[in-house]
């Protein structure tokens, strides 16, 4: 770059930043999935698990958690020179969960992890999203020793419209967040048009 010029003459390109949320229950993998994409140093609200927090903390089946966001994790992904995507991961815990209309302010859409061990911890984040209008994807994280399920199963215990996509991803793999995070932009660019439509009908 050269005089806010590139080398081959052509002017910079703006970016379009788009806002994803990361949302869904308490060790689902929030924090792990914005770390293993943002190129930045990802900015986390974490907190030691306490004593005082044992009656309100369910750490049933991730017994090994010792942390919890108390705010939000933010990171930020480029996917092309054009767009740039920034991740909100939102508090799995219900006592923070009056950050979720803030952080969702603005946002095209989000990804709901689920864990297939605790499918019950992601319905709060669902209808969430489901009563706000905002598109959102469900992303199956893969934990190791997890019980897999064919994707209709899931999508049936979770009672998701036909029109939410659900993927199986990695939370710690930089590619398999990537493909979840291409699929949720498409899918609320799809969500935006078919409500354009509507409206002009």
């Amino acid at each position: 770059m050269i005089f806010g010029r590139s080398e081959r003459g052509k002017p910079p390109v703006e970016p379009v930043t788009l806002k994803i949320l990361v949302a869904g229950g308490f060790g689902v993998g929030k924090t792990t999935l914005v770390g293993a994409v943002s190129e930045i140093r990802p900015l986390r609200t974490e907190e030691l698990l306490t004593e005082a927090g044992r009656p309100v903390d369910d750490t049933s089946g991730v017994e090994g958690k010792h942390t919890t966001t108390v705010a939000m994790d933010f990171g930020r992904i480029t996917l092309r020179e054009d767009l740039v995507l920034y991740l909100f991961g939102t508090p799995g815990q219900e006592r923070f969960w009056f950050m979720w209309d803030e952080l969702s302010e603005g946002a095209l859409g989000a990804v709901v992890l689920a864990d297939t061990r605790r499918l019950e911890d992601c319905f709060a984040a669902v209808d969430y999203f489901e009563r706000r209008e905002i598109p959102f994807l469900v992303g199956v994280n893969c934990f190791e020793g997890a019980p897999r399920y064919p994707v209709e199963d899931v999508r049936q215990a979770l009672d998701l419209d036909d029109g939410v996509p659900l993927m199986m991803c990695d939370a710690r793999d930089r590619e398999s967040v990537k493909e979840a995070l291409i699929g949720v932009v498409q899918h609320a660019m799809a969500y935006a048009a078919d409500r354009r439509q509507t409206v002009a009908t």
